[in-house]
């Protein structure tokens, strides 16, 4: 029998390598549509958990006898706790699985967040802030590590923006359900309205945790919904991706300079974060709009900017694979749209509009931003330096808010709080151009 020609072979070759893709395409897929809308929820839930303090605020000062400069530090001492836990969180996960632990967070944190109703003054309302930021902790980066495991670099921009959308999405829904809560359950069962936003968004958690607990898989060897031929050509795509990991133990992520970069990267990010989110209804409330409602309706436009520039910058990030800059733009955003907020202050609709474009950089910084370190860390370094990063850097959520409480006290205005955001958003830009190579981190 005659031997087949070269044609015919490189035909077959091209046929079995086009076939190997298309499997690969639609294992993700799958992958995408099992694990993602599942943590897309969670997230929501967390980011509404971790911020309805800021909504509550607006009635809860008054009744606890709160000064805002109390609420500053109730507020950022939440990331206290999260971040003395966040290492060991990430490393029992690391160790027990995903399934277990992020499940054992959801429970724990939406415990406290219920516990957060029954604040009766300065004094408890700091333990539970702090109680709430030690049982969250480890759910982000573990979810981050996560993902890691189940997509290769190239993927994890898109993937990372969708998980993500849970922050912008929980602006959108969150606000205006937060604003209903507060103009309606006032006065039931003889609670306040505040304790009542408390109670009703901290249910959720705990559903979720159960969920969590029956419906992932801790391991691709475990995924009993994958086939063997769709879990050899995750494999490949994993190991593929491995090789331009270039730290992989425990100790190689606290010995990186490049880590701790990151981690001041990141602080600066955190500030961003939270000035928009502990301060937005606040700013609101500044131009002019006084009902709960209208505020929390308000507070979602902004967020329904950041989720369409969050999804487009991640598909975009992915497509040129670029990352450093698709981290600088929208951070140079953030600082735009948080000095303008300071200049337009009284006025709604210019509040509006450099509202949207703060939060819409800032949503977009965050997603970008977790594409840096997971580049070049894998296995434990991923564990260890992906919680480093998130914990340390979250000390900005402590000192964000307690800044911003003390001079607006100080003050009787948000403008220096807010142009101090902006200037540190500026360096942290020029931080990550500085010393960020490109050749680390694009692909």
């Amino acid at each position: 029998m005659a031997n087949a020609s070269p044609a015919a072979a490189d035909g077959a070759a091209a046929a079995g390598l086009a076939g190997d893709r298309a499997l690969e395409e639609a294992t993700f897929r799958r992958i995408t549509w099992r694990i993602l809308p599942i943590f897309f929820v969670c997230y929501f839930v967390a980011y509404l958990d971790r911020v309805n303090v800021s909504f509550a605020k607006l009635q809860m000062l008054s009744d606890l006898q709160l000064s805002e400069a109390v609420y500053g530090v109730g507020a950022g001492i939440f990331f206290i706790g999260y971040c003395l836990f966040e290492v060991p969180s990430n490393m029992i996960l690391h160790r027990v699985g995903a399934r277990r632990w992020i499940a054992r967070i959801m429970l724990t944190w939406g415990a406290l967040s219920i516990a957060m109703a029954f604040a009766t003054g300065e004094r408890s309302f700091y333990v539970l802030r702090f109680l709430l930021g030690v049982a969250e902790a480890g759910f982000y980066p573990g979810v981050l590590l996560y993902l890691s495991q189940w997509f290769p670099t190239a993927r994890r921009g898109r993937i990372t923006a969708l998980f993500m959308a849970g922050n912008p999405l929980s602006g959108i829904v969150g606000g205006p359900l937060s604003g209903l809560i507060m103009q309606s359950f006032g006065g039931i069962a003889g609670l306040a309205s505040w304790q009542w936003l408390f109670i009703v968004e901290g249910i959720p958690a705990l559903i979720l945790a159960v969920v969590v607990f029956l419906a992932l898989s801790d391991r691709i060897e475990e995924a009993r919904w994958l086939s063997p031929a769709e879990k050899d050509a995750v494999r490949r795509a994993l190991a593929a991706d491995a090789q331009a990991k270039t730290l992989r133990s425990f100790g190689s992520a606290f010995a990186s300079p490049r880590v701790w970069l990151l981690c001041l990267v990141y602080f600066g990010v955190s500030i961003g974060s939270n000035t928009v989110g502990f301060w937005q209804p606040t700013i609101i409330k500044g131009a002019g709009i006084g009902d709960p409602l209208r505020i929390g309706l308000l507070s979602a436009v902004p967020y329904l900017v950041a989720l369409t520039a969050m999804l487009i910058a991640g598909r975009s990030a992915d497509r040129l694979r670029e990352r450093r800059w698709h981290v600088v733009v929208p951070l140079l955003a953030t600082a735009a749209g948080l000095f303008l907020c300071g200049s337009f202050r009284g006025e709604i609709v210019p509040a509006m509009a450099c509202l949207s474009l703060a939060a819409a950089g800032i949503v977009t910084t965050i997603a970008m931003f977790w594409a840096l370190p997971t580049a070049f860390l894998g296995g434990a370094a991923a564990a260890a330096g992906i919680a480093l990063i998130n914990s340390t850097g979250n000390l900005g959520g402590f000192v964000s808010p307690a800044v911003m409480g003390w001079l607006a006290t100080t003050t009787h205005s948000l403008d220096a709080g807010l142009y101090g955001t902006a200037a540190w958003l500026v360096g942290t830009a020029i931080l990550v151009l500085a010393f960020v190579p490109a050749r680390l981190v694009d692909r």
